[in-house]
């Protein structure tokens, strides 16, 4: 199949659909619910019904708002949506109601999709106030609505008899296929237009990465990020394109366990993920005595000296080939034992977490990219990982660097522009060009951000200096869990501390000396002069995290704006 060939996401997925229907090969399970799985055959046939449904209240360019876990319903709504010629506007389930309120005047959905009575209830005051809204469409029943006024999606496909074939639609690469809102690390989210054309593009270029590690048929992927988030919601149709087999994970929690359930190939996440991991095997680790300890220690230094492009001379390889029977094959074991790779996005992975993960036989991908560009722009090679990078450019789109560093970013997976917003639309597009706010330098054709632009602190004397890098440090330290620095056009930096759930009794001269460790690593003008501990840990709950597990930067220094400038007294 050539994807160049194809118009639109409902017709990669029915041409897909034609060369399996016969096989009745599973398509979607949710782990919450293992024994409810749906063939492709069966998402087929709930995906007509469900946009012919839908089709009596929307037309071509009408929002659908859909608030849900993920869950095989959410795919086949997402399709339905896009059969029916309406604009699928994705929303996380941890947004409050204000959250809910603004999007939903923003983008004037004449349909919502929730998932149960919980996400119902999070805009049910909302729905009363907008006489625009026509229906609800849920996947569960809705205790506080009568039937007669909405929708029960898996009723309606049970109850509904084979019907007409929708497929395909007749909506062009240039159609509008999503609008996905921007987090909002800073200020109100903005409505970012997605295009057929966009989401296929980043799958011909995740095909093209995937293909080494795809040896068999329906590779099997565990899905945990938000599906809201634009990068899991075009992995959706990166999986519809290798014939994949999608298991939704339960929770963050279990995702361990669940990968033992499901043994996936493929595994997306975002980076906090794998900061957690690298924690947990680490302090594993360091549990371990005698000759075991000596075997991990020698896995984890010729990895190091593999993956840093150093050569092994022939006692080495013979070395590492063991070890790769004796060590990494065991690791691997605990996380299903079938992973090809893990993929990371959505923000930068510290280095020094990659080198360990690849060293220890848990190969890790990581890409780049933004909601504005469908949202990959570039990612490592499996057979050429360069862990300090984040790999070439996908094929089909132009990226260069500006006059100042800025990473710019042309071709089809190019957002349309933010809805109705055109002010912000001309800042970040230019002459085709999107500009990402990240900056860049190419080394061999592999791109690698040295910073994002708006995070730069710049001090007093003019110098730069990177929050994340600094960060990043501070929480590779089993002592802390959380940190902000903070500094900008101040005469030093300081920091805000969350401690590490077990090291909550640790005493000052403690903390002291971890710090004074930390700043042995940083540059002068980098180094933490100032800090205080901060008891409540940033979450989404309390607002300091985006759904995604980036720091509000703005909000939290924005909170503790008095104990910061005491700091500096």
């Amino acid at each position: 199949m050539n994807i160049k060939n194809i118009n639109n996401l409902n017709q990669l997925f029915f041409e897909k659909y034609s060369s399996l229907k016969d096989k009745n090969e599973i398509l979607l399970t949710n782990l919450k619910e293992p024994k409810k799985s749906y063939s492709w055959s069966e998402v087929f046939k709930s995906i007509n019904i469900l946009s012919t449904e839908l089709s009596k209240f929307v037309t071509k360019g009408d929002r659908c708002l859909l608030i849900s876990e993920n869950r095989p319903e959410w795919f086949i709504s997402d399709m339905s949506i896009m059969l029916s010629q309406s604009i699928t506007v994705p929303a996380y389930t941890t947004y409050i109601e204000k959250d809910y309120e603004y999007i939903i005047d923003d983008c004037g959905p004449t349909v919502i999709f929730v998932s149960n009575n919980e996400q119902f209830n999070k805009i049910k005051n909302i729905v009363k106030k907008k006489n625009f809204i026509k229906k609800i469409f849920s996947f569960e029943k809705i205790e506080d609505l009568d039937p007669k006024n909405y929708v029960n999606i898996n009723n309606l496909i049970i109850q509904t008899k084979e019907n007409n074939i929708n497929f395909p639609s007749n909506l062009n690469r240039k159609d509008v296929a999503c609008i996905i809102y921007t987090s909002g690390t800073q200020g109100n989210p903005k409505g970012v237009m997605l295009s057929h054309g966009g989401i296929l593009n980043n799958c011909e270029g995740a095909i093209e990465l995937l293909n080494p590690l795809i040896k068999k048929n329906n590779p099997k992927f565990l899905t945990w990020l938000p599906l809201s988030h634009s990068y899991e919601h075009t992995v959706q149709f990166v999986q519809v394109s290798v014939n994949a087999k999608v298991f939704y994970a339960e929770s963050i929690e279990k995702l361990i366990k669940n990968m033992n359930d499901c043994s996936p190939d493929i595994m997306t996440a975002v980076p906090r993920f794998y900061q957690n991991l690298f924690q947990k095997i680490n302090s594993n680790f360091e549990k371990i005595k005698g000759i075991k300890k000596v075997l991990i220690d020698k896995t984890i230094s010729l990895g190091l000296k593999k993956n840093r492009k150093i050569p092994l001379n022939i006692f080495e390889k013979i070395q590492n080939f063991l070890l790769d029977k004796i060590i990494r094959k065991k690791i691997k074991a605990q996380f299903g034992g079938s992973l090809k790779t893990f993929v990371s996005g959505g923000g930068a992975l510290d280095k020094e977490v990659g080198y360990f993960l690849n060293a220890i036989g848990l190969p890790t991908l990581q890409g780049y990219g933004l909601t504005e560009a469908s949202p990959v722009v570039s990612c490592n090679p499996i057979d050429d990982i360069r862990v300090d990078t984040v790999g070439p450019p996908f094929k089909g789109n132009e990226v260069k660097i500006a006059e100042d560093g800025e990473i710019l970013v042309k071709g089809e997976n190019v957002m349309l522009g933010y809805w109705n917003n055109t002010v912000e639309t001309n800042k970040v597009l230019k002459d085709g060009w999107l500009y990402t706010g990240d900056i860049g330098v190419f080394e061999k054709n592999y791109l690698k951000i040295t910073d994002r632009k708006k995070d730069i602190i710049i001090t007093p004397g003019g110098d730069n200096i990177s929050p994340l890098k600094i960060e990043n440090e501070i929480i590779n330290s089993n002592l802390f869990d959380q940190a902000i620095v903070y500094g900008e056009n101040k005469p030093y930096l300081i920091a805000l501390l969350v401690l590490s759930n077990d090291k909550k009794d640790l005493d000052k001269v403690e903390i002291r000396d971890e710090i004074e460790k930390i700043n042995n690593n940083l540059s002068k003008i980098e180094k933490i002069k100032k800090y205080f501990l901060i008891n409540e840990k940033f979450s989404i709950e309390n607002g300091m995290l985006t759904p995604t597990l980036k720091l509000k930067r703005f909000k939290i220094i924005q909170k503790y704006k008095n104990s910061i400038e005491k700091l500096y007294q």
